[in-house]
């Protein structure tokens, strides 16, 4: 009877160890997939942006108009702040995204095909994004506004 008890006592153990394995395993993967969604969450607001951007370009430069847009952003993806911005050099324009309140350069970029000067940012969490799309001096601008 004595070596039957060892040999429960060690099955019972290497099945805690095993049953242990299992949920750190599956832990690790949801976090995963949920850190996965979240980036392609954060890529599709980049996309959505640019979209945006470029419908308003293409009303300008058609009626010569000043025009606002709301844009439907979310306040937070997953539990974090994120932030957009708007931004061109002197051959291209791009719309950044990013996590946290201090926007700055990313590798999360999505060009928008334009000749008009770009500039603004969005930080989530409250307020309405706001794209504005005007013309001046036969200069095209579009600016991004609104969260702080």
């Amino acid at each position: 009877m004595p070596s039957i008890l060892p040999s429960y006592v060690y099955t019972l153990f290497a099945s805690m160890i095993v049953g242990s394995l299992l949920i750190v395993t599956f832990s690790l993967s949801t976090v995963n997939i949920k850190n996965e969604a979240e980036e392609q969450q954060l890529k599709g607001l980049s996309e959505y942006v640019a979209t945006k951007s470029c419908e308003l370009l293409s009303t300008i430069k058609t009626n010569r108009l000043s025009v606002n847009f709301t844009l439907n952003l979310p306040s937070l993806i997953g539990n974090q702040r994120y932030w957009v911005k708007l931004e061109n050099d002197s051959y291209s324009a791009w719309v950044e995204v990013g996590y946290g309140t201090k926007p700055q350069s990313t590798e999360h970029r999505v060009p928008v095909p334009s000749d008009a000067s770009v500039s603004g940012e969005f930080i989530g969490g409250s307020g309405s994004a706001i794209l504005e799309c005007y013309t001046q001096d036969a200069a095209t601008y579009l600016k991004l506004a609104g969260g702080t």
